[in-house]
């Protein structure tokens, strides 16, 4: 018989799984569109994910504190719930009676927005996360465009360096200005899935984070189908074949680079609001960069069914180690903190070594049908 802590052990697992599934598969299918379909060598996709929620840490709560006149103190508060529950917290930090910053503050402002107005009202509170997620949207989409103006006419080599090198600033900024997401403390995000209340908070919110990424996994497949997709396939096979034809080929790599920077910084404000905290630090280019590279890779690029399976894959096997490490550890020569990167490492050689191309090799795709092909050289043979 099952007892009912392994039941609710096997939901928290499968809930915190899902979530990092639906994180990274956004990201990964972002980076999909970048070098699976156009060629683009992004070596910077922590410069969206972390602008992203940087937005969420930043805006949502800075515009709720405004709008109920939280700076100027609890006698100011326009909301009677808030201000009751500011005043509550007043004998720990008297200072809030007359004043509040939004850093200094930023635990009595967030604790207070959720338990007074986000916590009774779940249509402001979803109001906040799909216009946050908007805005979040339109800064990675600038970040993608900015980033694109000097690194798009490099080709290979120098174009990975050089988005590598943009995907550092944006955290040392992050992590150095304490005006923005608290620098080196971070701060407590304000929780749009707080109406929800106990354990299904969290299953909310991983569903939400779920119906994005398929959301974006839909767009990525009709991407492919498009014609859009069929010339930046065009454009990762053969540039200068695809110039010669009259594409535009730095403008197309702009748009992409704007595209898949808007659809990571969604990933990041939603990974923000999961967590419920951030810090700059967390954002760097092993977690937000060069993991979902490996997962791209795996799965194999040019498909997003591969990248769905790698990004399943990997999260899979990495939580069951986490879950199961105290089985594992006794027979290790070396820490089990190790081990995941070290496994991990091992395979993706021996799976370059075995099936280059991936779990799942990206497919030809045809403007015309099969039938439509094959009976066109069936009628060039009998000429």
């Amino acid at each position: 018989m099952i007892d009912a802590e392994s039941l609710r052990l096997a939901y928290v697992f499968a809930v915190d799984l899902l979530a990092f599934l639906g994180v990274y598969l956004i990201v990964n299918l972002t980076l999909e569109l970048e070098y699976g379909k156009a060629g683009i060598p992004n070596f910077g996709k922590v410069l969206s994910v972390a602008g992203g929620a940087f937005v969420a840490g930043a805006v949502p709560g800075r515009v709720l504190a405004s709008a109920y006149n939280m700076f100027s103190g609890a006698e100011g508060i326009t909301n009677p719930t808030i201000a009751e529950c500011v005043r509550g917290l007043a004998p720990q930090k008297p200072a809030i009676l007359t004043r509040m910053d939004y850093i200094e503050d930023n635990v009595v402002i967030a604790t207070c927005i959720q338990s007074g107005v986000l916590s009774v009202d779940p249509l402001l509170s979803t109001g906040v996360l799909v216009m946050t997620l908007l805005l979040a949207a339109a800064v990675g989409a600038v970040l993608g465009l900015v980033a694109s103006y000097p690194a798009l006419r490099l080709r290979e080599d120098y174009l990975a360096m050089t988005l590598l090198a943009f995907g550092e600033f944006l955290t040392a900024i992050g992590y150095y200005n304490r005006e923005i997401i608290g620098g080196t403390l971070g701060i407590q995000v304000i929780d749009p899935f707080s109406w929800v209340g106990g354990g299904a908070r969290f299953a909310v919110a991983t569903l939400t984070i779920v119906l994005v990424a398929v959301l974006v996994a839909l767009y990525v497949r009709s991407v492919g189908r498009s014609p859009f997709g069929r010339v930046l396939r065009a454009m990762r096979d053969q540039e200068l074949a695809a110039e010669v034809l009259g594409k535009d080929t730095v403008s197309y790599k702009r748009t992409v680079l704007m595209i898949s920077s808007a659809i990571a910084a969604i990933a990041g404000a939603l990974w923000a609001f999961y967590s419920g905290g951030i810090i700059a630090t967390a954002f760097d280019r092993v977690t937000w960069t060069f993991l979902p590279w490996v997962m791209v890779v795996l799965g194999g690029a040019g498909n997003y069914l591969g990248v769905a399976l790698g990004t399943g894959v990997y999260w899979s096997a990495r939580k069951l180690i986490d879950q199961y490490k105290f089985v594992i550890e006794p027979v290790l020569p070396f820490s089990i903190i190790w081990f995941d990167r070290l496994a991990f490492g091992v395979l993706l050689i021996v799976l370059l070594i075995v099936r280059p191309r991936g779990l799942i090799p990206e497919k030809p795709t045809y403007a015309l049908k099969k039938s439509t092909v094959r009976r066109i050289v069936e009628s060039l043979k009998t000429k």
